[in-house]
């Protein structure tokens, strides 16, 4: 099994910083990135193959890969994603199909959160995707939303859903089970010829209505962001220093 980061986006709402970097180079403590703590917590975690998605300035990303495979121990192969600046991440995703098939552990690239989320995946292994939901945080309209059957296997995952009718939050960490990746590399096609724009959670719906098994492993009341503007970057700074 391998880590798989998603760090091919522009963070257009996170400018000035994002003028010349990836939202996942931007500091979150001191040197520290976003990325940092991805890598971090996958290592941490026994993933030391990591695999990252790259696209917009990704020649920042090169420029760090040797000093960042050096600090965390682990070796990194960089997927360069031509349409990131166009695209949405569903298409992102299925360019990683080939080394997704080993099995992985995939993080969002502007997500802070403790190595505990990374845990909690492992430790729980089984179904063909696995995500990491946070049952405990109050929802609004921005969050991307999910609700299982009775039998706790995925039935919606969006952005567009009544908070109230929603179980919890996927929070852009996914356990993919190697079993799974040749399924949900062809959902994540079907996805993004269907629309470009499109994200990769769409992409786990599409697998779940093919019969694929999606679930979901409740994270606790633990402190983590996803990092979309200035006010998730402060959000960010203020909990990085804890992990």
């Amino acid at each position: 099994m391998i880590g798989l980061v998603l760090a091919a986006g522009a963070g257009r709402r996170l400018r000035p910083y994002t003028d010349t970097l990836p939202k996942a180079l931007v500091s979150v403590d001191g040197e520290t990135t976003i990325l940092d703590i991805s890598l971090r917590n996958l290592a941490a975690a026994g993933l030391t193959d990591v695999v990252v998605v790259v696209g917009y300035a990704a020649s920042a990303v090169e420029a760090r890969q040797a000093d960042l495979e050096r600090r965390y121990g682990v070796r990194l192969t960089l997927v360069h994603n031509d349409k990131a600046e166009e695209w949405n991440n569903a298409y992102s995703l299925w360019l990683a199909r080939r080394h997704f098939a080993r099995g992985a552990l995939l993080v969002n690239g502007d997500t802070v959160h403790p190595v505990s989320v990374e845990h909690t995946l492992l430790a729980q292994r089984g179904p063909g995707i696995l995500l990491a939901v946070d049952n405990v945080k109050k929802l609004a309209e921005e969050e991307m939303k999910t609700t299982f059957d009775a039998d706790g296997r995925l039935t919606r995952i969006t952005k567009l859903m009544d908070p109230d009718e929603a179980f919890g939050e996927y929070i852009g960490a996914t356990l993919i089970e190697a079993h799974a990746a040749e399924g949900l590399a062809d959902a994540l096609e079907a996805t993004w010829r269907r629309d470009p724009h499109l994200y990769y959670e769409d992409g786990y719906q599409e697998y779940a209505e093919r019969g694929g098994e999606v679930r979901a492993a409740t994270i606790g009341d633990v402190p983590w962001v996803e990092v979309d503007n200035h006010e998730d970057l402060a959000r960010a700074r203020e909990i990085a220093c804890r992990y």
